[in-house]
């Protein structure tokens, strides 16, 4: 992938940040703390309902893509299964009135059903047309896709602002429907030529159960995944309320910033290390790589420990558990990142089951966490027991990938992680007494960042002098 390609995959995520930061406080301001809470619950299950009815079926179009004679006919036999799957769970669970509203929000309404369905069936759909830009390489159409239901979420809620809209669930719902139904519109007059030759291809039976024996297995440990993200939401729900999962969506959505570099980097990081995989050399960079995405870890949850409270001025007075909360926020894109550089053994070996059970017991260590914690901290404990289990995630796949290949450098992994993990807990929990103390714990851990990776920085200086120079 050429750096200009690379650059095109990254305005989607970029821009999406930057954006999502900037609605992010004008919806706490304009909507209660318990929609926003209600909100999160509709994020959650738009994020199940696509890996439970995917089928596993969208790793197989990407799996069998470039080997596919016909790359529409592939679409319909990844899409269609459980495109009607869905519609027909969808159908049933309108009509039982609105008790789907009721499960998500505590608010038995049939509109408020209707909005969800069709959030549901929209993000479906861009689920499968996303794939079929970023498989055929079209950076650009795919990060337009992703920017513009942000622009037209910012859009709403601002139109909702100057007309003086009611500040009501209904009116918060249908704004992110109406966002989620416009991206799957955008993708589907982009990816137009593939779908319309998609439906008068024929549907290959054979094929299909081929497709369905590989991607199948793959749902437990995705659901294993979503699990470890999403269970600290639902027990918050059930044992907090939902005052206490808006703070702490909140936070999550300030901390997805630090998901930037998740996304740009695993575009690059994947191609290039199954490159050297496959031809024996550079090889021996993916240590020099951690290293500097380890720098960049540490670097996170110091400025995230230090400078969170920031936040508070562009929020809401009910929100300022936020700032505590945050730097325990942040472990989940930035330990799955740096679990990302040293899990490649997993890859490259083909074991695909290690980096299931990684999930699977990590997950497990959420479950009980949350359990634990929620009843006595509230999203402080969903926090804290969301930072611990990615830091076992990241501990579990570097360890299965050092027995499935070859050993990697883990000391100052390990120790270093455990430090701003260990900060980060004690920060989210007894920050507010601690005070000025903790201010200097993410100093010292800043300080000694300095001396431990001082080549590192170095290196990135040269580097944006030269490019200075050229420019």
């Amino acid at each position: 992938m050429t750096p200009r390609k690379i650059a095109a995959f990254a305005i989607g995520p970029i821009g999406g940040a930057v954006l999502g930061l900037i609605s992010l406080p004008i919806i706490t301001w304009f909507f209660s703390q318990e929609d926003v809470g209600r909100l999160a619950m509709l994020q959650v299950t738009l994020g199940f309902s696509i890996l439970l009815f995917s089928l596993g079926l969208d790793q197989s179009y990407v799996r069998e893509f470039h080997e596919a004679d016909s790359k529409p006919a592939l679409l319909k036999r990844a899409m269609l299964p459980g495109l009607v799957l869905l519609v027909v769970t969808v159908v049933v669970l309108l009509s039982l009135g609105g008790k789907l509203a009721g499960w998500l929000f505590d608010v038995p309404a049939w509109h408020l059903s209707v909005l969800v369905a069709v959030a549901l069936v929209a993000s479906y759909l861009s689920r499968f047309l996303s794939l079929v830009l970023r498989m055929n390489e079209r950076g650009l159409a795919f990060s337009m896709s992703q920017l513009l239901p942000k622009l037209l979420l910012l859009a709403i809620i601002g139109g909702y602002v100057v007309v003086g809209a009611d500040k009501d669930l209904t009116n918060l719902v249908l704004a992110n429907t109406a966002a989620i139904t416009f991206v799957c519109a955008v993708y589907g007059w982009n990816t137009r030529a593939e779908w319309f030759v998609g439906i008068r291809s024929r549907l290959d039976l054979g094929q299909l159960k081929s497709m369905l024996r590989f991607g199948m297995p793959l749902i437990l440990g995705g659901l294993a995944f979503w699990g470890l993200t999403a269970v600290d939401k639902i027990f918050l729900r059930s044992m907090s309320g939902f005052r206490e999962l808006g703070v702490y969506s909140v936070a999550v959505s300030f901390a997805g910033a630090a998901s930037i570099l998740q996304s740009v980097f695993s575009t690059v990081w994947a191609p290039t290390v199954y490159k050297w995989a496959s031809t024996g050399q550079g090889l021996e960079n993916v240590n020099r790589v951690t290293r500097y995405i380890l720098a960049i870890v540490i670097l996170g949850f110091s400025l995230a420990g230090l400078f969170g409270g920031l936040i508070t001025l562009f929020l809401p007075p009910e929100y300022a558990g936020v700032q505590w909360i945050l730097v325990s926020c942040v472990a989940y894109p930035l330990l799955y990142t740096l679990s990302e550089t040293t899990v490649v053994g997993i890859g490259i070996s083909r074991r695909s089951s290690f980096a299931m059970l990684a999930a699977i017991v990590a997950f497990l260590v959420n479950f009980v966490g949350n359990w634990l914690l929620i009843p006595i901290y509230g999203a402080a404990g969903a926090a804290v027991s969301t930072c611990l289990s990615f830091w076992v995630f990241f501990l579990l796949r570097t360890e299965f990938s050092v027995l499935l290949w070859k050993p990697l450098p883990r000391k100052l992994l390990y120790c270093s992680t455990l430090v701003v993990v260990g900060g980060a807990v004690v920060y989210t929990l007894w920050g507010k007494e601690l005070g000025v103390w903790m201010a200097g714990f993410w100093v010292s851990v800043l300080l000694i960042w300095v001396l431990i990776f001082r080549v590192e920085i170095v290196e990135v200086h040269g580097i944006l002098v030269r490019q200075k120079v050229k420019f």
